[in-house]
């Protein structure tokens, strides 16, 4: 489970837009880019290069 404080402060790295918490995947979303960020020992892994493509 990831701090409070820290995902009001995260944006996503590319469009610096928000991000979506998703505790069940264990990833963090962003809609607008279309990019989901997996969260490893409750790290963020904010990396586009890391990210995986989402479809909605």
């Amino acid at each position: 489970m990831l701090d409070k404080e820290l995902l009001e402060i995260l944006a996503c790295p590319k469009c610096k837009g928000d991000l979506e918490y998703k505790p069940a995947e264990n990833k963090l979303i962003c809609h607008r880019c279309k990019l989901a960020y997996r969260i490893d020992d409750d790290i963020p892994i904010m990396l586009i290069e890391e990210a995986d493509t989402i479809e909605e």
